[in-house]
């Protein structure tokens, strides 16, 4: 089944014009639970309840605020928030050509697929291969649902896929997470932590190796409460918590299966024995 855009546009670079369409790239999966009413399991419905005057209020009787202090906002009406969004454009402008390794993943929110429109085939593949040949992906702006969008655009596969990115602004630092550096590390510890990175290392990552197990549990119990059974879940043996770092490395060597499609089998890592030392008089001797 054929992929349905779900908008379209032009980009534009100095003076070359690429019509193009967007497609949704992936989408969330994730078990969804409604509210019922414990006694008669019906669906309950959202309402809206003014603690002020103790009342629900109507959408209808409701306007949108920007809370400017604590507990104190500025209302706005719906023509005062038309007029600050962007105007109405299906353009893409791309504005600087940087090296993908310069990009912090961190940035990104969204990925669209970027096909080309009617009349835009050869323009589009001409973009897609001179990004992949100079080892590029472009920085844009794509104005949608009133603002200004944040993008990047690389190549992917034969073509082009679209980024959402957050802004700097958006991105909280790393440094306030407050982790320590410059640790110091025995040699046995250092390489047992490689030989266990190395025993767990396949070639390449591939998503269709995993699924959503708690997924998996739910439309499990799904069924089994439909046929009027007592829900069954296994429960999975604890886990032993190990204090010593050394032991625990250790421990997961010998534990750790190789994924199944690891290039070669790794040794377990031994600790390195320390030579016997000679008696002074069998040295001599």
């Amino acid at each position: 089944m054929a992929a349905r855009a779900i908008s379209s546009g032009t980009i534009s670079f100095g003076l070359v014009s690429i019509p193009f369409k967007v497609y949704t790239a992936a989408s969330s999966q994730n078990v969804s639970f409604n509210m019922l009413h414990k006694k008669c399991g019906g669906r309950m419905k959202q309402q809206y309840l003014c603690p002020v005057d103790n009342v629900v209020v109507e959408r209808t009787d409701m306007v949108k605020g920007y809370e400017f202090s604590k507990d104190q906002y500025v209302q706005f009406s719906e023509d005062e928030l038309k007029k600050l969004e962007a105007a109405k454009t299906d353009a893409l402008e791309l504005v600087e050509f940087v090296p993908e390794s310069t990009v912090d993943l961190v940035h990104m929110e969204k990925s669209y697929y970027i096909g080309p429109d009617k009349g835009g085939d050869r323009a589009y593949q001409l973009l897609a291969q001179a990004m992949k040949r100079a080892g590029k992906i472009a920085v844009g702006r794509f104005w949608t649902r009133g603002r200004e969008q944040l993008v990047l655009i690389r190549p992917y596969h034969e073509g082009l896929i679209m980024h959402y990115v957050y802004y700097a602004s958006e991105v909280r630092s790393f440094a306030d997470v407050g982790v320590p550096t410059g640790g110091q590390f025995k040699d046995i510890e250092l390489e047992l932590a490689d030989k266990l990175i190395e025993q767990l290392s396949t070639s390449e990552f591939k998503a269709d190796k995993f699924h959503d197990e708690y997924e998996d549990r739910v439309k499990a119990a799904v069924e089994q409460k439909i046929a009027g059974k007592e829900v069954t879940v296994a429960e999975e043996a604890p886990k032993a918590q190990i204090i010593d770092l050394f032991e625990a490395l250790k421990r997961s060597l010998a534990t750790a299966a190789p994924p199944p499609d690891s290039a070669k089998p790794v040794k377990k890592a031994e600790p390195r024995e320390k030579p016997e030392k000679k008696s002074k008089k069998a040295a001599e001797g």
